[in-house]
């Protein structure tokens, strides 16, 4: 309540992109000085009806904090106080850049959205795989992209530079080729593109790690879902452990931001609740193709405990969140876990798994 009564309304008078900045420079602060990792952790919400096990790991709880929030892993021990299942860092890339010229990030506050054309930001892999060796108290997944300017020709060797670097330290680890802001990039999707970029990059896993490292690969919202089936027939072939949709999208439709505004923050992808009605028909579409043979982190207008359940009942298995945690501030984790549990109970499952578990056995082809 705090956050969006005092501190919410000062952020909106700075840049979106520096008031981002601010708010996790004064987390990472908070956690510093005595006692503030005890007052952070306030906000987290425990219940054993939460617990999920997947990609060979436990989870305390199924709502992570997707990537683009941490882009450089310099405070992923101090968001998971928060209450967050796991934490995924990045995009990082295979070396270092500065992203797209700014202004690169915009809110539309009357619908809780974001657009945003960072364009992959980040100090590189090699910088962040100190901090990675880090112990940590919560998953931690690694997201890795593109360079910009490496070549399409030569983006199988920059995805496999980076999974050289940080495969050692991830618990799970993402080959983003959705981000709308890359040029290029997600035609990485195509299967053509994507099956040897796949396949070079589990194949750089074996070399860098003794013990298994689940793979998991991010899609965009605006495939044709021909091309979804397609991802999913893939993720079977290859045993992918999972996917997880969606990423933003470069569609306008059906904001109540007047037109003239949206069109003054131009190209970027959109996130926020405008997502929530295709996000579910590609995870419905996903699951009615995979069953319960790869696990799906669905992502994509996400803001409640309500919103996670339908992804639940949906058959995703763990979900994520970005634009509600930047609009809801710290306490969102804890809620939506609060309410998750009561809408678990209520309706007589045992837990995450049970609920997920349902999804999956009714699940049907979408027409």
């Amino acid at each position: 309540m705090l956050y969006q009564t005092l501190l919410r309304p000062l952020l909106y008078c700075l840049s979106p992109e520096f008031a981002h900045h601010l708010a996790f420079f004064l987390l990472r602060m908070v956690y510093r000085v005595p006692l503030g990792a005890r007052l952070l952790s306030a906000f987290r919400y425990a219940d054993p009806a939460l617990r999920v096990s997947a990609l060979g790991k436990t989870f305390e709880n199924p709502v992570i904090l997707a990537a683009g929030f941490d882009k450089d892993a310099i405070g992923f021990r101090e968001l998971s106080t928060l209450g967050f299942g796991a934490i995924e860092v990045g995009t990082l890339t295979g070396q270092a850049q500065p992203g797209n010229p700014t202004p690169r990030l915009f809110r539309l506050p009357k619908d809780r959205a974001l657009i945003n054309r960072m364009g992959f930001n980040n100090r590189g892999s090699a910088d962040a795989a100190g901090r990675l060796a880090a112990p940590h108290t919560v998953p931690v997944g690694i997201n890795i992209g593109k360079t910009k300017s490496v070549p399409e020709s030569g983006a199988i060797e920059d995805y496999v530079l980076s999974t050289r670097l940080l495969a050692p330290y991830a618990d799970y680890l993402v080959v983003n080729v959705s981000s709308p802001n890359t040029p290029g990039l997600r035609a990485l999707q195509s299967i053509d593109s994507l099956r040897p970029l796949l396949a070079a990059v589990r194949q750089e896993i074996l070399k860098v790690r003794e013990e298994p490292l689940p793979l998991l690969v991010k899609i965009a919202p605006d495939l044709a879902n021909e091309d979804i089936d397609a991802i999913a027939h893939l993720a079977l072939e290859l045993s992918l452990d999972g996917i997880i949709a969606t990423n933003t999208t470069t569609t306008r439709d059906g904001l109540n931001t007047p037109d003239a505004v949206v069109e003054l923050c131009g190209k970027g992808g959109l996130s926020g609740p405008v997502l929530e009605r295709r996000s579910l028909e590609v995870l419905r579409r996903l699951r009615s193709i995979v069953e319960d043979r790869v696990c799906l982190v669905s992502v994509g207008g996400i803001e409640t405990g309500e919103d996670a359940y339908r992804r639940i009942q949906a058959g995703a298995t763990l979900v994520q969140i970005y634009t509600g945690f930047v609009y809801g501030g710290p306490s969102t984790p804890g809620q939506i876990c609060r309410k998750l549990a009561r809408m678990i109970r209520h309706d007589g499952y045992a837990n995450v798994e049970d609920a997920v578990g349902h999804a999956c056995s009714t699940s049907r082809p979408d027409s």
